[in-house]
């Protein structure tokens, strides 16, 4: 009998698999949403597509910088966009739908969880997150 290819996962899926892979993160529903925080912090939330805060396409928002922020929403508006509420503050949206870079997105919620995790503990962990290939 021939061997069926495995699922592919949703976007929450692996959403969730990249936040909870890392050091001392959590998962909490907040505003019908799932939540991903270091020490009850926010640095990620998944904004589904069926609701007001997705506006018709799944999303990840994440702690961001201005400057990121910037750089990436007028490099690609189609993926990157100013979420509602927390946009002022820095915040970035990475819309999951039409073939997201994971890798990227990866990268981008490291930095939202150094961001995020107290001072001295992201010093130390800055080192031993995920190595990136450069």
């Amino acid at each position: 009998m021939p061997k069926l290819p495995a699922p592919v996962p949703t976007p929450i899926q692996r959403l969730r698999s990249l936040c909870l892979a890392l050091p001392e993160a959590h998962e909490v529903e907040a505003w019908s949403e799932p939540t991903f925080r270091v020490r009850n912090k926010i640095f990620a939330m998944y904004a589904a597509s069926e609701n007001h805060h997705g506006a018709g396409r799944p999303s990840v928002w994440c702690k961001s910088t201005h400057l990121i922020q910037d750089m990436l929403v007028h490099e690609d508006p189609a993926r990157y966009f100013a979420p509602p509420y927390v946009g002022p503050k820095g915040w970035l949206g990475i819309r999951l739908d039409r073939r997201p870079n994971w890798k990227t997105i990866r990268e981008l919620l490291d930095d939202a969880y150094l961001l995020t995790a107290p001072k001295k503990r992201a010093a130390v962990l800055s080192s031993a997150l995920r190595p990136r290939s450069r």
